[in-house]
């Protein structure tokens, strides 16, 4: 996201800022920004950007907004992070120079307060000598000159501000993580908690290897040891330089990071791992399939043009070392395509494939479908009857998108993995996991999708909890019919008088209200309230990245309210739900009880018309403005009275929601039970 600048209207490395990011400062709607640029001739001048999309300079909108009483201060991490959006090359220049600041603080603090007691020029001056000297990993680009860093010691003394509030490592993560929040189309993340498993899976380690990096999630992940020694490779550049500063933050291992293509132009083909780690990118074409037809690393078989994971897969063998361990991750089509079943036939019977294990949806982008983990040893002695060990944790599904049970997810594959290490073999665990004899998938497709060969779940349990169901499904409908809603009475007639109407801005000024935003984990590890829950009516199923923001925890009487997709909705937290972290795209609206009715208030801001007004709409997304969102102006009493009738509605909302899970939960038992003979058909 590089915004161009104009010469001569702003000073050299001065931060400049969007509608949108000041909007964000002031904690406002966009069109609040424009309507203030239309309305105040003192509003600052656009110093940057094009006539459709302005920029602003910093400094000027953070005093314009102090001088009309709409910003007190602007937070230290948020003014950090302005600086590194506006940089004025681009975000990722800015996380570079950040990160080599940030290292040098971690490893040579006193070094830093030297430098930074002079002037701006000289800090940039000395600062390129300072971190070929004193740093002793060689985590830090090589290209740094007092040139390149002069527009960025602004923000070189905001990020060592900041590092002094929350540490350096702590800070880098920090920056890191927003910039990848703010581009999701630039990168492919790995979830933390996946992350973790893999390199579980892997086991203890000294050398390991991620030849496709990413922001380094996944070596971030192992297990620190001593004589530990970390290598990283991506394609591009900045990624590479990004994961050597934050490994280096993070460990003490030696980071061996590089640039370049892997499976073209390989930065360690020497080298012979304990692990390797990896997350590669799925569906290439050009993955170098016409320049490497002799490459020495097809040890299985050269692997087709649409067959780039298998190529992934052979270059993860060929630089582990007998015995060592490789986890990748993989699109379950890579399991059953044609194209690639005589190289899943070799690695099977040579003893280098052990394991594919199904994860549940929402485990990892794309998040519609069960990605597989596949587990490989570089072969010594192949067994004399090997067996692969096939899992499936897609019952550890989330309801929401928050994200699956990781928990269950990973006693469920670590313990099937630690068992059939030791022994070989695996047991059946019916629906779960079981180790198949390599010759039973030697056939024509030699597909390895565990779904198709583990057993389902024990037959026992399906008529006793078909009829669970159904009892359950009766007092459901029963209930259901209860609470409907009786007759609606004609409304007053035409020519009542209207209503004096508020918005939620309003009553939040007043202090009738508190408005929190979603999407910080804090260090408290605890269920996190999505979007998806909101609009499904489901519990807290998600989970968030820590981090050192606090996290906003929901209380009773709460009202949350989705900020994307265009619904109607807004839910009131009960005991149940209380406790949760709030999401992302999720406003936390706190009323208070002497003030205004949870009910009365959460009920209003469903009505249709009123989303309508207060929606914004983008070509892909439609994005609700809770600001602008209207209420009557009521008596408490009266709006307990329109209170209890929305309450109402909404026990009725979730006794209709609950008897449609459990009727199609039913149904497809029955169509289970059906075809596979626990059920008889009459």
């Amino acid at each position: 996201m590089q915004r161009t600048r104009q010469a001569g209207d702003a000073q050299d490395g001065a931060t400049e800022v969007t509608a949108a990011e000041i909007a964000r400062l002031a904690g406002v709607g966009r069109a609040a920004v424009s309507n203030w640029r239309r309305r105040h001739a003192d509003f600052p001048q656009p110093v940057g950007g094009t006539e459709t999309s302005p920029s602003f300079a910093l400094a000027e909108v953070e005093d314009w907004l102090r001088r009309h009483g709409k910003l007190a201060e602007v937070p230290l991490r948020e003014r950090v992070w302005q600086q590194v959006t506006g940089h004025p090359e681009e975000p990722v220049t800015a996380l570079l120079h950040a990160g080599c600041v940030l290292l040098l603080i971690h490893e040579r603090p006193t070094v830093w307060l030297t430098l930074s007691t002079g002037s701006d020029e000289q800090l940039a001056d000395a600062l390129p000598r300072a971190l070929d000297r004193e740093l002793t990993r060689p985590a830090a680009p090589r290209d740094l000159t007092a040139a390149r860093l002069r527009p960025s010691v602004p923000l070189l003394r905001g990020v060592a501000e900041l590092a002094a509030e929350l540490g350096a490592r702590q800070t880098f993560e920090f920056l890191l993580g927003r910039h990848v929040d703010a581009n999701p189309r630039q990168y492919t993340p790995t979830p933390a908690d996946l992350a973790a498993l893999m390199a579980e899976l892997a086991g203890p380690a000294r050398t390991v290897l991620d030849p496709a990096c990413g922001t380094g999630v996944l070596l971030r992940a192992v297990t620190p040891r001593p004589g530990q020694e970390l290598y990283a490779q991506d394609a591009a550049p900045e990624l590479a330089a990004l994961t050597a500063l934050r490994l280096a933050l993070h460990t003490r291992a030696p980071v061996h990071a590089a640039a370049g293509d892997t499976l073209r132009a390989d930065a360690h083909p020497e080298l012979r791992a304990d692990a390797v780690l990896c997350h590669p990118p799925f569906n290439e074409r050009n993955w170098g399939h016409d320049e490497l037809a002799y490459d020495p690393r097809w040890e299985y078989g050269f692997p087709a043009r649409t067959e780039s994971e298998l190529a992934w897969v052979q270059h993860a063998l060929a630089r582990l070392k007998d015995g060592g361990t490789a986890v990748l991750l993989m699109p379950p089509a890579v399991a059953s395509r044609r194209s690639g079943r005589r190289i899943r036939a070799d690695l099977l019977r040579r003893g280098a494939l052990r394991a594919v294990l199904a994860l549940p949806l929402g485990a990892a982008p794309p998040y519609n479908l069960p990605l597989h983990l596949w587990l490989l040893r570089r072969p010594g002695q192949v067994p004399a009857q090997p067996e692969l060990l096939l899992a499936d944790a897609g019952r550890f599904a989330g309801e929401g998108r928050g994200g699956p049970d990781w928990q269950g997810v990973r006693e469920t594959l670590l313990d099937a993995w630690r068992t059939f290490e030791r022994s070989g073999r695996l047991d059946e665990r019916p629906g779960l996991a079981r180790s198949v004899p390599v010759i039973e998938l030697l056939d024509d497709d030699v597909d390895l999708a565990p779904a198709r060969h583990l057993p389902p779940p024990a037959a026992a349990d399906g008529p006793a909890r078909l009829a669970e169901v159904r009892e359950r499904l009766d007092e459901t409908l029963r209930l259901t019919a209860r609470l409907t809603p009786p007759p609606v009475a004609p409304a007053p007639a035409a020519g009542a008088p209207r209503r004096p109407l508020t918005t939620v801005g309003e009553l939040a000024r007043g202090g009738a209200l508190v408005m929190r935003t979603g999407g910080s984990g804090g260090r408290e590890r605890v269920p996190v309230l999505t979007d998806h829950d909101v609009l499904h009516g489901t519990g807290p199923s998600g989970t968030l990245p820590e981090s050192d923001e606090e996290a906003v925890l929901t209380e009773p009487g709460d009202v949350v309210v989705p900020v994307l997709g265009g619904g109607s909705v807004a839910r009131v937290v009960d005991e149940a739900t209380a406790g949760a972290a709030l999401g992302r795209n999720l406003v936390l609206l706190r009323p208070d009880p002497d003030a205004l009715d949870p009910w009365f208030l959460a009920g209003f801001l469903r009505g249709t018309a009123n989303n309508r007004q207060a929606s914004s709409y983008a070509s892909t997304a439609t994005r609700l403005d809770v600001r602008r969102l209207q209420l009557p102006r009521l008596p408490l009493e009266e709006q307990r009275r329109y209170g209890a009738r929305f309450r109402a509605l909404d026990e009725f909302e979730r006794a209709l929601r609950q008897a449609g899970r459990l009727g199609e939960q039913l149904v497809r038992g029955m169509y289970d039970g059906l075809t596979d003979g626990t059920i008889p058909p009459g």
